[in-house]
């Protein structure tokens, strides 16, 4: 008898589907792979523990801007939330807890990184290359989800004398928990959401606290109160409650969303913003340094109690400049002005233009993501599927941005892509990329329509525009039209090649 033939690549195990992160995107793809009864998948997690972007953000007062009812997964609310708007600890905390609770957590592959995804033409399985441990390993899968998130990488300008600067030097999103703010010369760059949230708390405990803003944000009340236990045990024990008190925020912001697409609905709101800052700023030349200088919206709106009595504060100095040169211990701003500080602070966001992603991805033509959008915008189809990318889907791609809560988009995204995998899977599809054709005529509608939005056409230079001055990131139409484009995934839109079904690998 002749002697059995070693395993090659190609009889391999294949999976039907790799999900890439164990963040929102990730867990929730993962439940609903489940519930769907796709157990034939494979999940990987570059950290030792769920979360993504609660994970990775740890700065002193962080927390959410959509109220924590609407900020939990349909699947799974919660009564424990301790406020209106959850902190970043108990985020996380619930996180887990889903993870945990739904049989996740003991799927997820920890400290496993993925390095290099590739589609094979010849096979018609994406090859993913991984590090766990300092271990190389390789696995193959028909279809892959990049559940990584639009808010990964944080973004640190690369400034003239940086390498100079010989004091503690950290961005928000990498807090250095371990040192010691008291009494130091802090210059804090950025005013984005992060900054607004731990300005406040670390003004107090700093002997300076210099705040370099290159452009003032909207900035307004935040509607916020503790929920006490009396509030959490009403909610646990009436689950109706929970579900108006969701609804109710739901039509909250689909009001704001409108506005957003409509920027003249907005100047009521904009002119009484500004009464507002008369009463919460005083002194004149604060005011008209914080004052925007465009409409409402138009960049991220931001909500905050304590930001504006944070920068009235005897040791605190705003400075409204970015930081342009760092010489030695000195900061200076674009107006020349010079401090001395001992930590700098960095605010300055993530880079969100282009999703990270791209850099470890290779399409069908051998060509990598990121370098095919060093001079073009990304696309893609309902943010999930891009041009010669088969069989792969992204959660929370370019232009499905609402404001609304991320893991109820990432939910609708999801019901989509998972409608995907199930035909592929039924129809014996090998091998399914959009049509060109449908993904431009998507796009140019997509572009037509946000001209008219406030994002557009607010007069501001946000993170929603690329450096081709193109709008990669809203959705220019409602949440509702938004679900009702992800209620049913039209293999029609798709090119197809089918192949001989293979019997499937046990769960």
């Amino acid at each position: 008898m002749a002697a059995a033939k070693k395993k090659t690549a190609t009889e391999a195990r294949i999976y039907d589907s790799f999900i890439v992160g164990a963040g929102i995107s990730g867990i929730c793809a993962a439940y609903k792979m489940k519930k769907e009864g796709y157990h034939d998948f494979k999940i990987i997690e570059k950290a030792n523990r769920v979360g993504g972007t609660w994970r990775e953000n740890t700065y002193p007062g962080c927390g959410c801007d959509v109220p924590s009812s609407l900020y939990s997964f349909s699947f799974a609310p919660s009564s424990k939330w301790s406020h209106l708007f959850a902190r970043q600890p108990e985020i996380l905390e619930y996180l887990e807890t889903v993870s945990r609770d739904y049989g996740i957590e003991e799927l997820i592959e920890f400290g496993t990184e993925l390095d290099h995804a590739e589609w094979d033409e010849s096979r018609h399985v994406w090859v993913l290359d991984t590090t766990a441990n300092g271990k190389k390993s390789q696995t193959l899968a028909r279809t892959v989800v990049f559940a990584t998130g639009p808010i990964t990488e944080a973004q640190i300008p690369n400034l003239p004398g940086l390498d100079t600067f010989k004091g503690e030097m950290f961005h928000s999103a990498k807090w250095n928990h371990d040192y010691d703010l008291t009494g130091k010369r802090v210059a804090v760059i950025g005013t984005g959401a992060s900054a607004i949230q731990f300005v406040p708390q670390i003004q107090p405990k700093v002997k300076e606290l210099h705040v370099f803003q290159r452009t003032a944000p909207w900035v307004l009340p935040k509607p916020d109160m503790n929920l006490g236990d009396t509030s959490k045990q009403v909610i646990e024990k009436l689950p109706a409650i929970q579900k108006t008190w969701r609804k109710a925020v739901a039509q909250s912001l689909n009001v704001i969303n409108f506005g957003l697409r409509n920027p003249l609905a907005l100047k009521p709101v904009s002119s009484a913003a500004r009464q507002l800052l008369r009463l919460q700023v005083k002194d004149k030349a604060l005011r008209k340094a914080v004052t925007p200088d465009f409409t409402l919206g138009c960049k991220r709106i931001l909500f905050a109690n304590n930001y504006y009595p944070a920068l009235q504060a005897d040791n605190a100095n705003l400075i409204p400049h970015g930081l342009v040169e760092v010489d030695g211990n000195t900061v200076i701003a674009a107006n020349g002005e010079r401090h001395e500080v001992d930590v700098i602070i960095w605010g300055t966001g993530f880079e969100v233009s282009h999703p990270p992603i791209g850099r470890k991805v290779i399409n069908a033509n051998g060509e990598r993501l990121s370098d095919l959008w060093k001079d073009t915008s990304p696309e893609a189809y309902l943010g999930a599927t891009m041009k010669d990318v088969p069989n792969a889907f992204l959660v929370l791609g370019p232009n499905v941005l609402v404001y609304d809560s991320f893991i109820g988009l990432a939910e609708a995204q999801l019901d989509y892509i998972i409608d995907g995998l199930k035909k592929i899977k039924a129809k014996g599809i090998s091998r399914l990329a959009i049509n060109p054709g449908v993904l431009q005529r998507h796009n140019d509608k997509v572009q037509k329509h946000l001209k008219g939005t406030v994002f557009n056409s607010g007069g501001c230079k946000s993170y929603y525009l690329d450096q081709n001055g193109r709008n990669f990131a809203a959705w220019p139409w409602s949440l509702a039209e938004l679900k009702n484009r992800l209620s049913e995934f039209a293999v029609s839109d798709y090119d197809v090649q089918y192949g001989v079904k293979e019997k499937q690998n046990a769960a």
